[in-house]
Formats: C-alpha cells, structure tokens, sequence
C-alpha cells in the first residue's frame, strides 16, 4: 500500500513539471511528435572541435490542448542560438526573387512611398530591405544575430542588433520610428516568447499600419511529412487558427491571409490594429479558418497520427540508401540547412551513407554538420568527385539546385529528394 502511495506522488510530481504552452500557459500533455535527440541545426562543428563534446537536447512537439498551438520546450535561450547564425538568407536565388516580388506588392498596395516606414524583424542580411532602399524608401532591420546584422549594415541597410519585443518597439518609438509596415518573414516560429514579440509589433505599428508575416503552415508540414523543419531554432508551428488566437489577443486583428509554396507551404497574414476600420476581413480568410476546422484542426484529436507517418519516412531513406550503397554507389549531399540536420541526425544518417555535402555559403564550408561530423565543401566538390546520387537536403529548392547542378547527368549521376518520401529525380 505504501509503495502504490509513492507511486502516485512520483506520478504526481512528474505532472507538476510538465512543460507549458508559451501562449496560454496550459501544461503540455499530448505529444505530436518525438524526434529524440538532437543538436542545435545551426551549430556547425569546426575541425578544432571534432572531438569535443556535443550537447544534444529532446526535440520533442507537444500539442496545447487549450489552444492547440504546436511547440518545443525552450531548452536553450534565444542568446545563445542566434547571436551568432550560420543561416545567411541571400545565398538563395528563388527566395531573393520571392522577396523582390514581395516588396513590389506591398509598395503598390499599401501605397508606400519616401515618406514611410518599413521595419523588418529579424531582418537577416538586408535580403528584403534591399529591395525598399532601392525604391528610397526608408528601411530599418532588427537583427539579433551580430556577425549577420554587420553583412546588412555593410550592404547600407540600417540595422539594429538585438532581440526584437516590447521594450525594443518603447525605445524605437522614443526615436520617431514608428511604422507604416512591418515585415516579419520566417521569424515567428522563432520566438520563445509570442506575447512579448506580438505586443511589441502592436506597439510600434501606426494607427492604419499593417504588420505581415510569412510563417510555415503546420497543415501542410504535417500533409507533406515535412518533419525535418522541426529543430530547437523553431519554438513554435502555426495553423492560421492559432495565429488568429494569438493576434487577437494582443488586439490585433488578421485581415488577409495568401497561401505560398515556399518553405513547403507557408502563410502570409496580413494584420492590423483591431480598431482599423479601413481593412475589412477578405473572404480567403474566412475561407482558410473553415477549410482548417473542417479538415479537423481545431481538434486534438487530428494531431495523433503524424509520429508514424515520420517513423515510415525514415524506414524508407533508410532503405533506398541501404541499397544503393551495398550496390558500391557513391552518395553525397547538397546544402547544410536546418532541415537537412534535424533529417540525418534523426535517420542515423552519418559518413557511412553519405560522403558529405556542399553549400554555397562560405561560412559553413570546411566546416562539419552538428551531429553527424559530415564534412561540408564547396559546391565545385561534386564536379570533382562524380557521385552517383545527389541528396538535396533543402528540398524546398530542388528546382533551383537541380536546375545549378544539372552537369552531374553527363555521368549518369540522378538527384534524390528525401520529403515527403523518397524520390530519385534523373
């Protein structure tokens, strides 16, 4: 009887330090899906530090019962993971051409000119504000990753190094930048404090201002088996329900809502002060929230599949790989992304099944990836080499790359795209 007693409290204790939802504070119980452990993606070992210890943490999903917001437990501070970043946002063609017809949009629309403001938060290495400074209007980014904020502030885009939230907007608005808009492109899932970030944007956006943001779709991630976006740099994953909710309660409404292809399917939302009469709801919006409820999101219960459905996709790389190198096939990668290691460390996938991989992006070059130690070249190693398989590990820009590297067919070498499942491309 004493032993069952003990039992419970252990249970009990167990449940009292249970995470909590970082929107509305409900403990975290239902698990969406547990990848185990891995590295932090961005952190790129160097040949000094091949033997050193690596940390790897729980990269494990829970689902808020309450408000059904997706997210990982916070185990390393927002400092540490992004005062210095390894991701530079402009050594991708498609993207930059995606952000050029972003700003040519949103100038016509909103009828921006020399005298407004555009802010952009986390505004990585002047990729976007490029295209404003062009046009004269004015630009200012926040970038809390130091060594990218200097690329920016190099290029002549004005930028700001910190961490965006509400006491940066007070002290922005102390200096007369207030903004006409406010861009915030892949930026909120890496937020381990919504509420702070979405006040903060209240308070620095004019009364007839407009704030957009371009944010992964949880829907699609989990229709197209897109696991691999899920690593520690990404506290949170959002279906329009949830961004509504959590918009809503900083007074701010989302009045248009566009569903893009890039990141393997994303929202742009479009939001204002509640009070701003001049934006009336578009009927896409009201659309979006219906198809969402009606394809189950607004239920728990639609969250409690997807961990089998990854376990398949691994089962399957796994096998393809498996096969090609007992066939005395040579397999490399192509690209060093976030995604492309949370895939590999979660696989098991290491030196054994693939050579290594190249990028474009000088600072991960000579490098190896976190995890894995596979080692990163220049893109000019795959000419070198001959290797009979490319796998492209940013998979959202396989035309791009098999468009660049089309040269590997004068050997019979064929592309391999491992989401949602393996595909060999020739």
């Amino acid at each position: 009887m004493n032993q069952q007693v003990e039992n419970i409290k252990k249970v009990d204790t167990l449940a009292d330090h249970s995470p909590h939802c970082q929107f509305c504070k409900t403990a975290l119980h239902h698990t969406l899906v547990d990848l185990g452990m891995s590295p932090l993606c961005e952190s790129y070992v160097s040949l000094e530090q091949l033997n050193h210890v690596e940390a790897f943490y729980p990269l494990h999903v829970r689902v808020c019962d309450n408000c059904l917001l997706a997210q990982l437990e916070a185990y390393v501070k927002p400092e540490h993971i992004f005062s210095e970043y390894a991701y530079f946002s402009s050594y991708a063609d498609t993207w930059l051409k995606h952000c050029k017809a972003y700003t040519d949009q949103v100038v016509e629309r909103f009828n921006l000119n020399e005298q407004s403001q555009v802010i952009e938060l986390a505004s990585n290495d002047g990729y976007l504000l490029q295209y404003f400074v062009e046009k004269n209007i004015p630009a200012l980014g926040i970038e809390p990753a130091t060594n990218i904020a200097k690329v920016a502030i190099a290029k002549g885009i004005p930028t700001v190094n910190e961490f965006f939230g509400q006491e940066c907007a007070h002290r922005l608005i102390q200096q007369g930048k207030q903004a006409d808009l406010i861009a915030a492109n892949n930026v909120l899932a890496h937020v381990p404090d919504l509420n702070d970030f979405v006040a903060g944007i209240k308070i620095l956006l004019k009364p007839q201002g407009v704030a957009t943001g371009e944010i992964p779709h949880l829907m699609r991630l989990m229709e197209s088996n897109q696991f691999d976006t899920i690593y520690h740099e990404h506290f949170c994953y959002h279906t329009f329900t949830t961004l509504e909710k959590i918009f809503a309660a900083h007074r701010l409404a989302l009045f248009d809502v566009e569903e893009l292809s890039t990141h393997g399917g994303s929202l742009r939302i479009y939001a204002c002060h509640e009070d701003d009469s001049t934006k009336p709801i578009s009927d896409h919006t009201i659309e979006l929230k219906n198809r969402e409820k009606a394809e189950g999101f607004t239920s728990i219960e639609r969250y409690t599949n997807f961990e089998e459905q990854v376990r398949e996709t691994k089962r399957k790389l796994l096998d393809f790989l498996i096969k090609v190198k007992r066939e005395s096939k040579t397999v490399v990668g192509y690209g060093a992304p976030g995604k492309g290691n949370t895939l590999l460390n979660y696989c098991g996938i290491r030196t054994d099944f693939l050579d290594y991989t190249v990028d474009r992006n000088p600072y991960k070059q000579g490098k190896f990836l976190p995890g894995t130690h596979i080692p990163i070249y220049h893109p000019d190693k795959i000419r070198e080499t001959k290797p009979n398989y490319v796998l492209i590990l940013p998979w959202n820009f396989k035309d791009e790359i098999i468009t660049q590297m089309s040269f590997i067919r004068e050997w019979g070498g064929q592309f391999v795209v491992p989401i949602p499942e393996v595909k060999v491309y020739t």
